[in-house]
């Protein structure tokens, strides 16, 4: 709406300028800037360019400019200059005509669906070793809100994963469970069925078994080397083992003793029998997966997010190393002398990357590559890729890129890394290795819970079923969650706090759904018809509240541009802060006018749609009582 009057206001001083300025303004930029919250005004137009074309002063200037517009664009009330600055003020009408357009469409804010090409957004992407964490969530929710903000700008989208279900990580847990699992009275191993265990907490427990052993195993190999014992150990392991100690570099010390032990020997070996199609070590990796993809599928559910093409690392590696290979062969990759494949990047400003190891097993760029290659296959008039990925593989996907680019994939620009900033706990950063992560299950139902107590202890539930109240406790707690995680721009790092995610006051979730449903229960006490008249001038808490509102659609499209929900966040939080400073205020349903009741009825309404739609587009639900 601003746009359209700053144009009306723009081709009326080009077009008029010689007539009423007497100088031609052609050449004159023509500027608006936001209004200053200090002064009169809806728009304000810059005067200072036009001060040496009129030669006279900045008020001068914006008194002659002002005079003109009052009488040309019936749209503007008054407009006052300040110090350079003409500001304008908009009529009544146009604020009645603005909310008379809102309230009439249900899909303000929307483009026209499937109206911009195809965008491809990936999310979730879990290891097939261990269950979903809080990391995962902010991943889970930042990618699929960003999906339906990019519908919501018109976008064809398509959500998809990449299940990264095969690797030496898998072979850690599948190891681990062969090794250490115990045998119950039936003497038959443990499993998530008869120890009713969730399948993906259950392997997970495995991966966490695998490492305890490994770190005593590791330790041990260590005091070895400590007390110069290398008896066990090649002569080119103890040359590199004597160059560390030299540099002093201790991680670097762990990690070559962690790759010494016979537990992760055994791990490798099995990864090779995997890429073998060993039949025993196959049976087994797809047992143990299918355990882990229920449980996945429980959790998702829970979430309330889905996805609509799978992809599996074990399906798409092979292509990864094909092309490894026809990358060999057209020297975009090198061999060294162990049989490895590697690139150089050097050049780019970038180091050596590994691409197929030494015994011919691929890594992530490997099966990454191939897994790019079908998704342009399966969707080829796809426009954009979107990678939702933490900060921490920023690198690798600069290096993924590159490397399809040098391989000669025009749409490889078309390919886009959403980086996020890890979440953080107040007891420190998570480690899956060490089981210390925060499981997504454990977090969810307690936020659940938190929600159920803080909205009992407020009654007002009692006319609801028990399955309308466990509804709500869910809505309200995983609203307050997504919400807790989405608010925070995505390239930031965060804290995470649960108990602050549920309270119903400041920048939350819950505060938003409880405007929400106050407006709601305010509509439905004052049932009204909807006329576009009013009969005294609009008051400044509802202009302000319809300001806010005329932004939506332009919300909505930074939002898609920055692969940012935040904005859309904040968006509602102010929103919300306008219309509860406006509802305590102003008269609604006590309001004697008819006319004005029903214009604040329906500007409240479309205040409702707006956040409704706006959590939506959060993956959000908008509870109609709380």
């Amino acid at each position: 709406m601003f746009l359209m009057i700053e144009s009306k206001i723009k081709e009326a001083l080009l077009k008029n300028s010689q007539s009423f300025l007497g100088v031609d303004i052609s050449s004159c930029p023509i500027q608006f800037q936001k209004t200053r919250k200090d002064v009169d005004g809806d728009i304000t137009l810059v005067v200072f360019p036009f001060v040496k074309i009129l030669k006279c002063s900045p008020k001068d200037a914006g008194d002659k400019i002002g005079d003109f517009l009052d009488h040309e664009i019936p749209e503007i009330k008054k407009t006052e200059a300040i110090n350079g600055f003409l500001n304008i003020s908009l009529s009544d009408t146009v604020w009645l005509n603005e909310i008379e357009k809102i309230y009439g469409n249900p899909s303000f804010g929307f483009s026209n669906k499937n109206s911009k090409e195809l965008i491809m957004v990936e999310y979730s992407s879990p290891n097939t070793n261990k269950p979903l964490h809080l990391g995962h969530l902010r991943n889970i929710f930042l990618g699929d809100s960003v999906s339906e903000i990019l519908k919501a700008n018109g976008h064809k989208v398509v959500k998809t994963q990449i299940i990264n279900d095969r690797g030496i990580h898998i072979c850690k847990s599948m190891l681990a469970w062969k090794k250490f699992a115990p045998l119950n009275k039936h003497e038959e191993k443990e499993t998530p069925n008869n120890t009713g265990i969730k399948g993906d907490k259950f392997v997970g427990k495995y991966y966490v078994e695998f490492e305890k052993h490994l770190k005593v195993e590791t330790e041990l190999i260590l005091k070895q080397w400590d007390k110069h014992n290398f008896e066990d150990f090649d002569k080119s392991l103890v040359k590199n083992v004597l160059e560390i100690k030299a540099t002093e570099k201790t991680d670097k010390l762990i990690e070559l003793a962690r790759n010494s032990t016979s537990l992760m020997q055994e791990a490798k070996q099995l990864l090779i029998l995997w890429e073998a199609r060993d039949p025993e070590v196959y049976l087994l990796w797809e047992t143990m997966n299918a355990w882990v993809y229920n449980g996945f599928e429980k959790t998702y559910e829970k979430m309330g997010v889905n996805f609509d093409k799978y992809y599996y690392e074990s399906q798409t590696y092979e292509q990864g190393k094909e092309v490894v290979s026809k990358g060999l062969n057209k020297r975009v990759f090198f061999k060294k002398q162990d049989g490895s494949i590697w690139i150089n990047l050097e050049e780019d400003g970038l180091d050596n990357k590994l691409l197929l190891r030494s015994d011919g097993t691929s890594v992530y760029m490997t099966q990454d590559i191939g897994t790019a290659l079908d998704r342009f296959h399966d969707f080829p008039e796809m426009q954009g890729m979107i990678y939702t990925v933490g900060n921490e593989q920023d690198y690798h996907f600069n290096v993924l890129f590159l490397i399809l680019k040098k391989l000669g994939y025009s749409w490889a620009q078309n390919c886009h890394h959403l980086s996020y900033g890890m979440v953080d706990l107040p007891t420190g950063k998570m480690k899956s290795r060490e089981g210390t992560v925060v499981d997504a299950d454990d977090l969810m139902n307690e936020v659940i819970n938190k929600a159920a107590e803080t909205t009992k202890e407020r009654g007002h539930l009692d006319s609801m079923t028990k399955l309308d109240k466990e509804d709500l406790f869910k809505t309200i707690g995983l609203g307050g969650l997504k919400y807790y995680l989405l608010k925070v721009d995505p390239k930031k790092r965060m804290m995470f706090n649960p108990d602050e995610s549920i309270e119903l006051t400041g920048n939350t979730g819950p505060f938003i759904q409880y405007t929400y449903a106050r407006i709601l229960s305010l509509i439905n006490k004052g049932k009204f018809e909807f006329q576009a008249v009013h009969s005294e001038p609009i008051l400044s808490e509802e202009k302000e509240v319809i300001k806010h509102l005329i932004e939506f659609p332009n919300v909505i499209s930074e939002s898609a541009k920055n692969l940012s929900p935040a904005i859309i966040a904040n968006y509602l939080y102010e929103l919300v802060k306008l219309y509860n400073h406006f509802y305590q205020s102003i008269p609604i349903l006590k309001e004697k006018n008819e006319d004005k009741k029903s214009f604040r009825l329906a500007m409240s309404s479309s205040v409702a749609n707006a956040i409704e739609n706006g959590l939506k587009l959060l993956g959000i639900k908008a509870p109609e009582k709380m």
